[in-house]
């Protein structure tokens, strides 16, 4: 059996291979020589596929059959990908797991045909923001291909391995600006003697050189169609590719040049389509996309409390950085010229290479520490969200509290398992939820313990135990946050920041709340307790103070100063109770024992 680990850049666009042999990292080639493999899959009528380049030529020919930028769909549910795609794999009989599965079959193949051998076990890179859904979903689809897959790696985790590689010695902070085919990603890591920390992550898995291919082709129709032509969204889908494919030609040029043409002869019947587009002109439609990558920028450094001149060198990624403007604007919001030595089409595949190199340990030893996007943690009473593994924390990683029950007689505890940064449980996701059963007994009498594990591929796994009789439950999130969109993951970041005086206002007055409920339920059982051992003044003057902590129970608008006064109020007065009912406790306890004796 090989001793190789494929490192595999399974790409929006393109896609790439590779292995460590005789200690170096390297990139391996098909039969034509080309190390990019384009991301495509073409469905013949009799189900036969063909993938990469031989694909990519029918997508002109036959739209609806040529799979292209499936890295979008992979993960998600029908309808859910804010994409909609010329093809329908429904009717094409495929799953985006399965499209997936064939373009990493076929670098399989590729890297088996260049080393001679076969070869089961790869390293696969994802998104950083790729949720649990998206991640084993690829991971599935490694395994459809006849693959081990050893690690799922973040794409901008895998760029500083291979930025990183000839500079372990020395201690630096980067900031890896990843903008591909169909996503963009932004770390910022630390890398220090051979360790690379993630400090911190953002991005957007709906955003890449795709939407800007889109949008000026469309430009180019708008400025160069006849008069009476249909519009673009009327035009046949076979002439929408093909100004597509222009389009992404035209962007690609003006990378090195001022002006591009346009060439499509006979574009409709006997009219041909020729016109020029600027660099000037990209740039305007370009802009807003680029833009909306800002933010995350601005969010990674604050997520690794950095500002821009404390980091040593901020490296581009992925073909659309290839841009002017990118770079531009990258150097203006980061205040440094951007660092362009690594390979933007290969510097992904080429960390993964160097992660598998590490496994299969034909390369030194090198530390990844990669980081979880969003907190998880757990329900609790009085519907407050309680962080078990806080935002950001390094993988891999092992936390947990124990928990007990709020009310006498419990007989067991719903342990909902919640991702997001909001303070109330019910602003955050519910990722999955599990029973605990346990003896009923007086409150605060059961012991339940909760750990959360998160693994290297971020993968969460949640262990309940019943500590009396030892039982454990695990719960595995198999599909943590799936049935939220990155748009959603973007609003739930930005409203923990909105409202984060609101939330924590609400979780004062919640805790507040329950020992207001707490003290009442306190007083009255001591008051019955001592009976007639209390004179009426006392007891109508704790009761007074009794109803005015129900009474900013139950105002109409949350008072957390005057709640928190009126607790304390009473929690003062019940000072001198509580010495009566232990020295109450005493007599009786001595009475027993002159009984006894």
């Amino acid at each position: 059996m090989s001793g190789f680990i494929l490192g595999i850049d399974l790409g929006t666009t393109n896609s790439l291979v590779g292995v460590v042999d005789s200690g170096f990292p390297i990139l391996l080639a098909d039969a034509a020589g080309e190390r990019l493999t384009p991301s495509a899959v073409h469905v013949a009528a009799d189900g036969t596929l063909t993938v990469g380049a031989a694909a990519l030529r029918r997508r002109v020919l036959e739209p609806s059959r040529t799979i292209t930028s499936v890295k979008r769909l992979i993960g998600h549910r029908a309808g859910e990908a804010g994409w909609e795609p010329p093809y329908d794999l429904k009717a094409l009989g495929l799953t985006p797991v399965e499209v997936s599965a064939a373009i990493l079959g076929h670098l399989k193949s590729v890297a088996e045909s260049a080393l001679e051998q076969e070869v089961t076990r790869a390293v696969i890179t994802v998104p950083a923001f790729f949720n649990d859904a998206q991640r084993a979903a690829t991971r599935e689809a490694g395994e459809r291909a006849g693959l081990t897959v050893e690690r799922i790696l973040s794409e901008p985790t895998a760029a500083a391995l291979a930025y990183g590689l000839d500079k372990l010695e020395g201690r630096r902070r980067i900031a890896v600006y990843d903008l591909g085919g169909g996503t963009f990603d932004v770390s910022v890591l630390e890398l220090r003697e051979g360790v690379f920390e993630v400090l911190a992550t953002a991005g957007d898995t709906r955003l890449g050189g795709d939407d800007l291919d889109r949008s000026l082709a469309v430009a180019i129709w708008k400025k160069a169609a006849p008069e009476g032509s249909p519009d673009w969204e009327n035009l046949e889908m076979g002439k929408r590719v093909r100004l597509i494919e222009a389009a992404e030609g035209v962007k690609k040029t003006l990378s090195t040049q001022a002006v591009a043409p346009v060439e499509l002869p006979f574009f409709l019947e006997a009219w041909s389509l020729a016109v020029e587009v600027t660099r000037a002109e990209l740039d305007a439609l370009a802009r807003p996309w680029v833009e909306a990558t800002r933010k995350h920028c601005l969010r990674a450094l604050s997520d690794a409390g950095l500002k821009p001149a404390e980091l040593d060198e901020v490296v581009l990624v992925g073909g659309s950085t290839r841009m002017p403007l990118v770079r531009e604007r990258v150097a203006e919001w980061f205040g440094r010229e951007p660092c362009t030595t690594q390979h933007p089409d290969e510097a992904i595949a080429l960390g993964a290479v160097i992660q598998g190199g590490v496994l299969s340990g034909s390369l030194r030893q090198v530390l990844l520490l990669d980081v979880t996007p969003l907190s998880l943690g757990i329900e609790t009473f009085g519907g407050l969200m309680n962080v078990i593994i806080p935002r950001n924390s390094t993988l891999p990683c092992k936390a947990g509290e124990l928990f007990t029950n709020a009310v006498s007689g419990q007989a067991s505890m719903l342990i909902r398992v919640l991702q997001g940064e909001r303070e109330l449980a019910k602003d955050n996701w519910e990722l999955g939820r599990v029973e605990v059963p346990f003896t009923p007994g007086p409150k605060g009498s059961a012991r339940v313990g909760v750990q959360f594990a998160l693994n290297v591929d971020g993968l969460l796994e949640v262990l309940t135990r019943d500590t009396v009789t030892g039982v454990d439950t695990v719960l595995a999130i198999q599909r943590t946050a799936v049935d939220v969109n990155d748009e959603a993951v973007e609003k739930m970041i930005a409203e923990s920041v909105e409202f984060a005086l609101e939330d924590m206002s609400e979780r004062q007055w919640t805790e507040a709340a329950l020992k207001g409920r707490e003290l009442i339920e306190a007083v009255k059982a001591a008051l019955d307790q001592l009976g007639e051992a209390i004179s009426t003044e006392e007891s109508a003057a704790l009761s007074a103070l009794a109803e005015a902590v129900e009474r900013e129970l139950q105002a109409t608008t949350h008072q957390v100063a005057a709640l928190k006064a009126a607790n304390q109020a009473l929690d003062d007065a019940t000072q001198e109770l509580a010495v009566r009912l232990i020295e109450q406790a005493m007599e009786a306890s001595l009475a027993r024992r002159g009984l006894a004796d």
